[in-house]
């Protein structure tokens, strides 16, 4: 520690605070754990081992020009697990983290695991298809990358205020926040920037969610114009039989900011129960 090497020797860096029963954390895109410190410390600070790591191309993580896919990002994750201990433990995503959790689930057969969290998470599915027409269109990713490949940081400095709900009247964030998320997500390379965007926004976790087979807590904001609560959670809370589902009314997607303090609460006594 900080760094451990996954099966394929990419070193990802690592967080564990606190001890106690262990939480495994998965950053959304184009994040790093630090994201998810609102929560991490208090959790710790709760009685649990909170255990938090950038995903590979992304923070203080190596940057390795292959793994993008979700079946090596559930391995690297099996990987964390595996070399942080973790056992009885509860695995919980945060948007694009939350395909790892599905694979994980699925690819892994949920070793280890005794509860799962989908929280602003793409699962199921992003994409809009002829069978998923809550999706998002090919057309609005595909514009995504064209931006990402001439302007990243420009990019980010619009998507960031989406991905916050600041608005022209209201702002439930600092502009400091803002920059230091867009500081973050700069800290990525750009091959698994474009790669990661391109996994969550084409990966069908569908087929993941009969592996579900421990109780789930799936939180989403109704507000969502990043990942659409109705081509994820509401779907993903239906088709999962220990799932429940808690909607934050007129929260956006990233609600572990706006609305920190309620998804703690909400996380702890999911842990607690």
């Amino acid at each position: 520690m900080p760094y451990l090497k996954t099966r394929d020797g990419t070193s990802l860096y690592t967080k564990v605070w606190g001890s106690g029963r262990p939480v495994v954390l998965t950053h959304g895109w184009p994040l790093s754990a630090d994201s998810w410190d609102d929560q991490a410390m208090p959790l710790a600070e709760a009685g649990f081992k909170v255990i938090a790591y950038d995903r590979r191309g992304f923070g203080r993580s190596e940057q390795p020009w292959s793994g993008y896919d979700y079946d090596t990002l559930a391995d690297d994750l099996a990987d964390v697990l595996s070399e942080t201990g973790a056992a009885d433990a509860a695995i919980i995503g945060f948007s694009m983290g939350g395909g790892e959790i599905a694979r994980y689930m699925s690819r892994h057969a949920g070793r280890g695991v005794r509860q799962a969290g989908l929280i602003a998470s793409v699962v199921p599915y992003m994409l809009q298809t002829r069978d998923n027409p809550e999706g998002v269109p090919q057309a609005t990713f595909d514009q995504m990358t064209a931006q990402m490949k001439e302007d990243r940081p420009g990019f980010f400095a619009t998507f960031f205020k989406q991905f916050y709900g600041v608005g022209m009247l209201s702002s439930p964030v600092s502009s400091d926040l803002v920059q230091w998320t867009v500081n973050t997500a700069m800290m990525a390379g750009l091959k698994p920037t474009l790669a990661c965007a391109q996994a969550f926004a084409t990966t069908d976790f569908r087929p993941d969610l009969p592996a579900f087979t421990v109780p789930t807590l799936i939180i989403h904001g109704t507000a969502d114009a990043t990942v659409p609560i109705d081509a994820s959670a509401r779907p993903a809370a239906a088709a999962i039989r220990q799932s429940r589902l808690l909607e934050y009314d007129g929260a956006p997607h990233g609600l572990a900011a706006t609305h920190k303090d309620r998804l703690t609460q909400d996380l702890l006594a999911f842990l607690r129960g």
